[in-house]
């Protein structure tokens, strides 16, 4: 009778590792949408690190949240290149107004592993912050993807 695999051969021979971290993401999305746990800042970094951190290039996300911070939906919305994707504020607000969201948290990933926030990322956040103030919907964070993970709400600029 051949030998059972190990799960790591397991793994290994029917999961690239994009794959994986798409799967883990799921399972930490699925347990983070039954609790109100976005007030927790690790877990929605390590949320959002599984999403973006695989991603060759930028992109800029948003979770949709309900008036108890739960998990309404997550929506990848912008893709750009190496170092800079393009943020439209007329289209976060129109989907913000479609799930009828009443907070949100952004996040966008930067490819050179570098997670410090540009100038670009301080300007676009506060003209989101301003349209979405506009409506009624808080701005919980803006979080930058790298090696690491940089929260602007940590860092005192929302």
């Amino acid at each position: 009778m051949p030998r059972k695999p190990t799960i790591t051969e397991a793994l290994t021979w029917s999961v690239t590792t994009l794959e994986l971290l798409s799967k883990a993401s799921d399972i930490i999305g699925k347990k983070l949408s039954r609790q109100s746990v976005f007030t927790s800042p690790q877990e929605t970094k390590d949320y959002l690190s599984y999403k973006l951190r695989p991603q060759e290039r930028e992109v800029f996300s948003v979770l949709l949240l309900d008036s108890q911070n739960r998990l309404i939906e997550y929506r990848e919305l912008f893709y750009g290149t190496i170092d800079a994707t393009a943020v439209y504020p007329r289209e976060v607000v129109k989907l913000v107004m479609q799930t009828n969201a009443a907070g949100v948290i952004f996040a966008h990933n930067h490819p050179s592993g570098v997670a410090e926030p540009s100038e670009a990322d301080k300007r676009i956040t506060k003209k989101l912050i301003e349209a979405l103030a506009l409506i009624d919907v808080k701005v919980l964070d803006h979080i930058v993807i790298g090696e690491t993970q940089v929260s602007f709400a940590e860092r005192g600029l929302i």
